[in-house]
């Protein structure tokens, strides 16, 4: 710590970051081994965060992120966009076809951005804030993978679909890996009956260009 920093505020986050990193929450004394200070110091912080919903206590005692969260929450999608749009331009212009960042949004995908490219004849017309199940589609499907590879040594990859969103329609997309508090992916859809082959490694690489830049 700095003289230009604030350690409750630091606990106070770290107390956040530690809930938001588990989905059974954690006991005053969990936090307390895991911040290194005593019980004490723990209560005056949870008690502080729930006076701004930010922290909720269960029936059994146990913390969990609250309510508040999700109002702070809103004000992401606009920050991670901005962050994401110089890879899709990138990605959009180098294959020829409309890229997308899309994020998670309870059980559905969202898309939060999305680049059309400026030299082609013709492409996908694809809108952010166009939603879709997770389980249909190449930027859900890819950020499944992600999830089910989540703690092994296996490289999700990427994910190739074909007329499962839009009729005559592929897509490939790469989910973003090592963004804490982030789940979503790159991808780019073109009207194709099937994705060239150097298209999945090159929406690879821009996913881990947005990763990067939100890191």
């Amino acid at each position: 710590m700095t003289a230009e920093t604030s350690q409750t505020l630091d606990r106070g986050l770290r107390v956040l970051k530690l809930l938001a990193d588990t989905d059974h929450g954690l006991t005053v004394t969990e936090l307390s081994t895991k911040l290194g200070v005593n019980r004490t110091v723990v209560y005056r912080l949870l008690a502080t965060l729930e006076q701004h919903a930010l922290v909720r206590r269960d029936l059994g005692g146990r913390a969990r992120v609250g309510l508040g969260v999700l109002r702070l929450g809103r004000q992401v999608h606009p920050l991670v966009r901005e962050a994401a749009l110089p890879a899709l331009r990138s990605l959009a212009e180098d294959i020829g076809a409309t890229a997308h960042l899309t994020l998670v949004d309870g059980t559905e995908a969202l898309a939060v951005a999305v680049v059309e490219p400026t030299w082609t004849d013709y492409h996908v017309a694809y809108r952010a804030g166009f939603r879709h199940p997770l389980d249909r589609g190449a930027a859900g499907k890819a950020i499944l993978a992600a999830r089910a590879a989540a703690g092994t040594v296996a490289d999700p990859g990427y994910t190739l679909t074909h007329g499962e969103l839009e009729a005559g329609a592929s897509g490939a997309a790469a989910p973003l890996l090592g963004v804490t508090g982030v789940e979503g992916s790159v991808g780019v859809v073109m009207l194709a009956d099937s994705v060239p082959e150097r298209v999945g490694a090159r929406v690879v690489d821009a996913a881990k260009e947005v990763a990067e830049a939100l890191r």
